[in-house]
């Protein structure tokens, strides 16, 4: 099996079951935390993710660790419309894939310890822009 597709397999059961459960009750307490509410592509039920990011003049800006394989990205790429809970408030807004930015360098300007774990644990780079709703 491809070393890429086993770890892609063991971070999606750390998240799963260790982090995403631990970090959804930690959103709005921790600086650059946020919850992502998007529409599952085939249910069309609600799916909330946290994720870590920076909220810049409006826009909501994240890296995904497996770019176009997580869940949470290919809804999007099905219904761009999403809700994020920042700092223990909800905001709706669209949600943009940008592929050609440096997922790299854009983490470099997002906070410190999440940046670090989408370093370590990502296979796929890819930003997430959401642009909040006013």
């Amino acid at each position: 099996m491809n070393s890429t597709v086993t770890k892609r397999r063991r971070v999606g059961w750390y998240h799963r079951h260790i982090a995403n459960p631990l970090m959804r009750r930690l959103v709005g307490h921790l600086p650059g935390q946020a919850l992502l509410e998007t529409t599952g592509r085939r249910s069309g039920v609600p799916r909330r993710t946290p994720v870590g990011g920076r909220l810049v003049d409006g826009s909501f800006w994240l890296v995904s660790n497996h770019g176009l394989a997580s869940d949470y990205v290919r809804n999007i790429e099905a219904n761009p419309r999403v809700r994020l809970r920042h700092r223990s408030r909800w905001h709706h807004g669209t949600a943009y894939l940008l592929p050609a930015d440096d997922a790299r360098a854009r983490l470099r300007r997002l906070p410190r310890f999440n940046s670090w774990n989408v370093r370590m644990l990502g296979t796929d780079l890819l930003t997430v822009r959401i642009d909040l709703d006013r």
